[in-house]
């Protein structure tokens, strides 16, 4: 029987009695994976050799793990360094313990977030206790990681779970393929192979001189599996935020672009937030360290600005008669909304005086520090738009809203009643979900307060409004967690195959 050289020395390398897999074949083989793969399919659609796949999971110690597994968890260390200290007699500082233990920065947090769920002790009102009966010489985890470390397997898959929630080892899943030889693949071999001379392209040499004739053309098996190229690809946020610019280009407005980190002045005192709101807290924004406040502010609209809010604008408006600190006003932090995007350009400050009628938008990154949930990530893209003319309504918001919308294929827009210290009248609006058919927000807007527009020096209505990108894209594509789409958390399958909507 004549077969091409890599099936012959497959066939002659394979066992009739022990597995082995391709890889195992390649080299004993000395031919190329993909070569020997190829030769194995071949061979078992001939019905001379049997292929097993199973599919086995490796773990591997991160950097992180690798640190630990050498020098120990940091909870270890803090309950050891809380031994020492006395603390299983009595409560000791919080802070001698952690000093005695060497640990600083990130490791700090990570010790106290595992010391009690160990049951190494507990930690109330900045003190610490040491159980004296637990034993940290057999904590799982770190034996778990000294076994990875020392080439061993570990077969705990709590342990092993509860070590990859940690980010200290990685899991994965590879296919493995078992050959052995069929009792026709023995025959064959017994009764004798020939390795025939085989070609993979025919060349314009061998047409010219005939040679075509003389040699076998190797088959190709189209049904073998073949390693997966993902190739890159445009990210469906991405492409659903352009289609929302062209949108809206369409519908007559203009870009805005601007600073991600800017002054507290452009994010929330221009919009007539007051300084003492809880969304100005340290736990609400990302403040920068270096450089930590802007050097350029206008001076005239500064004073203007703080006039209205310490005194409001016009005989209805009393301000927040709250104090206003400017070396607030000028502190940097990451921008909670683009709206500081419109404070720029209604100012003047970004491209000049305004006429109106004029419309703008953005579609850009904002940065809040939200608890991470279904709807609400630490970053996320808000897409800005305001329109300045005269004798602007609510009705006016509405229409655009539902012209927006219908672009997308959106038509059951709500409407909710809502406060905003820089819109009157304000409201929320609301999608229904194609999947679980509940109601979700998807936007904020309402009409500039006189308090927020006459510091700017604008004379006429503003109707404002910042919508979600990410929840434009649960009600396009039924999404139910916008983690799935973009963040760590990321699904890449779920990325790679989604199809676009146009």
């Amino acid at each position: 029987m004549k077969l091409p050289e890599s099936q012959v020395a497959v066939l002659e390398a394979a066992s009739a009695n022990e597995e082995q897999t391709i890889e195992e074949l390649a080299e004993e083989t000395g031919l190329k994976p993909e070569t020997a793969t190829g030769a194995v399919f071949e061979l078992e659609d001939e019905g001379l050799l049997s292929v097993e796949e199973r599919t086995e999971e490796s773990v591997s110690l991160t950097e992180e793990g690798e640190d630990y597994a050498e020098d120990g968890l940091p909870e270890i260390k803090l309950y050891e360094a809380a031994l020492s200290a006395g603390a299983d007699e009595d409560r000791i500082q919080m802070g001698q313990a952690i000093g005695q233990s060497g640990l600083g920065g990130p490791q700090v947090n990570i010790a106290l977030s595992n010391y009690a769920r160990k049951g190494y002790g507990s930690i109330d009102s900045g003190e610490i206790s040491a159980n004296p009966d637990a034993d940290s010489e057999n904590d799982t985890e770190a034996s778990a990681l000294s076994a990875l470390a020392s080439g061993e397997t570990v077969d705990d898959a709590d342990t092993l779970d509860q070590l990859e929630s940690r980010g200290l080892v990685e899991r994965a899943e590879s296919t493995v393929r078992s050959v052995t030889l069929t009792d026709e693949g023995v025959t064959v071999l017994m009764e004798g192979v020939e390795a025939a001379e085989t070609v993979g392209q025919l060349t314009p040499e061998m047409l010219t001189t005939g040679q075509w004739r003389d040699v076998e053309f190797a088959e190709y098996n189209v049904d073998a599996d073949a390693e997966r190229i993902d190739g890159g690809k445009v990210h469906i946020l991405r492409q659903t935020a352009n289609r929302v610019k062209d949108v809206l280009v369409g519908m007559g407005f203009e870009e805005m672009d601007g600073p991600h980190a800017d002054a507290d002045f452009w994010i929330n005192d221009c919009l007539f937030m007051p300084q003492d709101h809880p969304a100005r807290t340290h736990w609400d924004r990302f403040a920068l360290s270096n450089p930590t406040e802007i050097g350029d502010l206008p001076e005239e609209l500064v004073e203007k600005v703080r006039g209205a809010h310490l005194e409001g604008i016009g005989e209805n408006s009393d301000g927040y008669h709250s104090p206003w600190d400017e070396d607030f006003a000028r502190a940097i932090a990451l921008r909670g909304h683009t709206t500081s995007l419109s404070m720029r350009y209604l100012s003047g400050y970004a491209q000049g005086d305004l006429e109106p009628p004029q419309r703008f938008f953005s579609v850009e990154k904002v940065y809040r520090n939200d608890t991470l949930d279904p709807t609400h990530l630490l970053e996320f893209f808000q897409i800005e738009g305001w329109v300045m003319a005269e004798d602007l309504s609510v009705r006016d918001l509405m229409g655009t809203f539902e012209e927006f919308y219908e672009q997308f294929g959106i038509t059951d827009i709500q409407f909710k009643p809502h406060y905003n210290p820089y819109t009157e009248p304000s409201f929320e609006l609301f999608g229904r979900h194609p999947e679980t058919n509940e109601l979700i927000e998807i936007g904020n807007s309402g009409m500039f307060r006189p308090e927020v527009l006459e510091p700017l020096g604008v004379e006429c209505d503003v109707m404002a409004w910042g919508l979600a990108l990410e929840r434009l894209l649960m009600l396009m594509y039924g999404f139910e967690d916008i983690r799935d789409v973009h963040g760590t958390l990321c699904d890449l399958e779920l990325l790679r195959d989604v199809e676009v909507i146009h």
